[in-house]
C-alpha cells in the first residue's frame, strides 16, 4: 500500500477542502436502490454468495475513484491511498454481535470471493475486531438484511475529519419484477461531491448490471 499525499498548493479542491474540514466541517449521506436482479440470477447459477459479492463490487469501485480514497496519514497529511481494503460486519448469530472483518482488496473476484469467505469463517466470532494490526487504509462496509430503508445515516463526528466513505446495504425489496437493493453512502464533503458519488452509482450500477463480465 502506498499513501500519496496531495500537493495542497496545486489541488483544484483546496480552498473546498478547507471550508468543509474547517469552516462548514460537514459530511453527508444520501441512499440509492440498485437493480441486482440480474445479479441473484448469475450468483445462484455459479452458486455464489451475494454478500461477498457485494463486498467486490463497492471495494472495485471505490478503487477506480480518487475522492473515495482520500484520508490523512499519521502526521495529518491529505492524501490518497493507492489502494483501499474493505472492512465488512459479519454477524455472530449465538452471541447476536457482531465482527468487523476486513479482506485484502483483489480484483479478480475469484481470488477476493475465496479470501472473503476464508476471513469471515475464521473471524466471525463476535468479538468487534478479532483480527490483529489492522491497515490504515481500509474503508467500512456494513449489512442490516433485516431492514428495508429508503434513508439511513451514521452519525460521525465531523469534526474528526474522517474522510473515508461509509456503505451501509439494506434488505432487499421487490418491484414490477425487480429486485431492489437499498444502499446508504455515507461521504465527508471535504474530498467528495455528489458528482462524484452520481459517478459512483453510475460505475456499480454497471456492474450489477453487467455481472457476467466479472463473476
Amino acid at each position: 500500500m502506498k499513501f500519496i499525499e496531495v500537493e495542497m498548493e496545486q489541488w483544484a479542491r483546496k480552498k473546498h477542502y478547507e471550508h468543509y474540514s474547517k469552516h462548514v466541517r460537514c459530511s453527508y449521506s444520501l441512499t440509492v436502490e440498485i437493480d441486482i436482479s440480474g445479479l441473484l440470477t448469475g450468483l445462484k447459477a455459479k452458486g455464489r454468495k451475494a454478500y461477498p459479492a457485494q463486498i467486490y463490487m463497492l471495494s472495485a469501485v471505490a478503487n477506480q475513484f480518487q475522492e473515495f480514497r482520500m484520508s490523512t496519514n499519521e502526521e495529518k497529511r491529505l492524501g490518497y491511498w493507492d489502494v483501499i481494503n474493505p472492512m465488512y460486519t459479519v454477524l455472530n448469530r449465538e452471541t447476536e454481535t457482531f465482527s468487523a472483518i476486513w479482506t485484502k482488496y483483489d480484483s479478480c473476484f475469484h481470488r477476493f470471493y475465496r479470501a472473503c469467505l476464508e476471513d469471515a469463517t475464521q473471524y466471525a466470532n463476535g468479538v468487534l475486531f478479532p483480527q490483529d494490526n489492522l491497515p490504515p487504509n481500509i474503508f467500512n462496509i456494513s449489512s442490516i438484511p433485516w431492514l428495508d430503508f429508503t434513508a439511513f445515516n451514521l452519525n460521525v463526528p465531523s469534526q474528526d475529519n474522517y474522510l473515508l466513505p461509509i456503505f451501509t446495504i439494506g434488505k432487499y425489496r421487490k418491484e414490477k419484477g425487480k429486485t431492489l437493493m437499498p444502499l446508504a453512502i455515507q461521504c465527508h464533503h471535504a474530498v467528495c461531491d455528489g458528482l462524484h458519488v452520481g459517478r459512483f452509482i453510475d460505475a456499480l450500477r454497471y456492474m450489477a448490471v453487467n455481472w457476467d463480465e466479472w463473476l
